[in-house]
């Protein structure tokens, strides 16, 4: 089966929507994968497309024009005071753009309010016909492999499933091997990217990381071929932020670059099977 890609919008996050798609087109990827749920980090621009109309219509023109689909949408955050229903707006911007699945991750310390919300999280998605996928983050409440199957198993959603993220999964000092335990219907898609093998020791430097120095795909220590092997094929979005090269060589060099980076690791790990 020949790969699928779809270019993450934090790789190139000053892009708004519509212009990350037509970006996404021009560089090659099959889909676009969307921020329209405003996280209010730092400076991160709002591309809440519930409220922006305008924005919304452009986003719906462009993938109209180049027939790129959006892969999912983030980020349905679980934290303290937060009512999953506040997604909703967001949720119907998905599925009228027709994306499938929703990235959520959980940041509180509750864990009963985190079950049950990410459970209602589910159960609203469920009617926009979009699933769930929560992902572990090494700087979130939830961090790690075997703490996100227990939510999973906990909440018995049809529609929730698991994303690997390639940075998160060696930052979290989880063991491949233990990707054999996970049922191969959650998964749905997998965030590919590269980073320096040795792990940080404090939160601020790998945030810093996570956010602005990932590397392109083959070109840092994280031991790839292995972690893809283990998981179905499913389209990679390729979540490589990386701002000083955003700057040096502009957004769509940056995405292209991403792209071909991911193409060659691909038949790189064929030739070594």
């Amino acid at each position: 089966m020949k790969e699928q890609f779809s270019l993450a919008h934090l790789t190139a996050l000053q892009c708004s929507p519509p212009e990350l798609t037509y970006v996404a087109a021009r560089a090659g990827y099959d889909y676009v994968s969307i921020r329209p749920i405003y996280m209010g980090i730092g400076e991160e621009p709002n591309y809440d497309l519930a409220n922006k109309k305008e924005m919304f219509r452009e986003t719906k023109r462009a993938l109209q024009e180049t027939g790129l689909n959006v892969l999912d949408i983030e980020l349905a955050k679980i934290a303290d005071g937060i009512n999953p229903t506040l997604y909703e707006p967001a949720f119907e911007v998905a599925a009228e753009l027709g994306a499938k699945h929703v990235l959520s991750s959980i940041w509180t310390e509750d864990l009963s309010f985190a079950i049950e919300s990410f459970a209602s999280l589910c159960d609203l998605a469920s009617e926009y016909n979009l699933t769930v996928e929560l992902e572990f983050v090494p700087i979130a409440s939830v961090a790690n492999l075997n703490d996100t199957i227990n939510i999973l198993r906990t909440v018995n959603k049809s529609n929730a499933g698991l994303m690997i993220d390639a940075h998160h999964f060696h930052r979290s000092g989880d063991e491949i091997e233990d990707l054999k335990k996970v049922p191969t219907e959650w998964f749905r898609y997998f965030h590919l990217c590269d980073a320096v093998e040795k792990i940080p020791r404090s939160t601020e430097r790998m945030t810093e990381i996570l956010r602005e120095e990932r590397l392109y795909v083959g070109e840092g220590g994280l031991p790839l071929i292995e972690l893809v092997n283990q998981i179905p094929t499913v389209p990679y979005s390729l979540e490589i932020p990386h701002l000083k090269r955003v700057d040096k060589l502009g957004a769509e060099e940056h995405a292209r670059r991403c792209l071909q980076s991911a193409k060659t690791f691909m038949e790189q790990r064929k030739q070594s099977i």
